[in-house]
């Protein structure tokens, strides 16, 4: 599933693409042909991005709230726009571009207050300009449950996935398996402001990069990594190799339905 600096990107590229002017609004597999057909000439206002939900705005108070999920895919290009598949939930299209949409968990067309009421079910979003740090911690502080799984839980902090957890805890030395009860004020204030950090560098790079300078491939000498997910991390998918830090055997674990990643040596706190 995508991470959040993943939503945020799309969000900026639909704006890029297609604000301000008439759009072409269709559904080439049928499932969201008559929202489709109400937004069909209209042009897209605004997108906006909390954690792994992305909102594209049409009107006044239309909303198509997209939740990629495990399978959705989402594939830019320039026009003309070749004929759609008939696997096409939503393709958005103009003079200039075209944009189409599969296999999402959600597609639909929902109104402000619906809006608002995701808003209000989820955690800050560290890339928003509008999160509370405090709030999630006013949660985590009072967990007796990982800090590990507090960090995936979108209602406590919401965009963070399995690369950016893992590699949070790792760059702060911290054990996955403490509890969120036992983070203090400055080590949470140390994840957030990372996390915020590495985020928005994933929005500029479209890639997820964990690495410090000194950890590079050329800084150290190692060969890049060779991995699908692409980027530089320290423990992520790195199971049973060296840490880049301590040399020690990374290890993995199942935690909350998810592959855990950490150093035990280096994450001792």
């Amino acid at each position: 599933m995508p991470e959040g600096h993943t939503i945020h990107r799309l969000a900026e590229d639909y704006e890029a693409r297609f604000a301000g002017g008439p759009t072409r609004v269709t559904s080439p597999q049928g499932k969201f042909t008559d929202a489709a057909a109400l937004l069909d000439g209209t042009p897209l206002e605004h997108a906006d991005a909390h954690g792994k939900h992305l909102f594209l705005a049409f009107r006044t108070a239309d909303w198509i709230h997209i939740h990629l999920g495990l399978f959705g895919k989402v594939t830019f290009g320039d026009a003309p726009a070749p004929p759609p598949t008939d696997t096409v939930r939503l393709r958005l299209a103009n003079a200039t571009s075209y944009v189409d949409l599969r296999g999402p968990t959600t597609c639909a067309l929902i109104t402000d207050d619906e809006k608002q009421a995701i808003h209000a079910r989820l955690g800050p979003d560290p890339l928003r300009a509008d999160a509370d740090p405090s709030a999630a911690y006013h949660r985590v502080s009072r967990s007796r449950t990982t800090i590990a799984a507090l960090l995936m839980d979108q209602k406590i902090i919401a965009g963070v996935g399995n690369v950016y957890r893992a590699e949070v805890l790792f760059r702060h030395g911290i054990d996955p398996y403490r509890t969120g009860k036992d983070i203090t004020p400055t080590q949470w204030d140390a994840i957030w402001t990372d996390l915020a950090a590495l985020m928005r560098e994933g929005v500029r790079n479209n890639r997820i990069d964990t690495v410090r300078p000194e950890h590079t491939p050329e800084a150290m000498g190692r060969p890049p990594r060779v991995d699908d997910h692409g980027g530089e991390v320290y423990v992520y998918r790195r199971a049973n190799l060296p840490c880049h830090i301590c040399g020690g055997e990374i290890r993995t674990a199942d935690l909350a339905a998810r592959n855990l990643f950490w150093c035990p040596t280096c994450q001792n706190s």
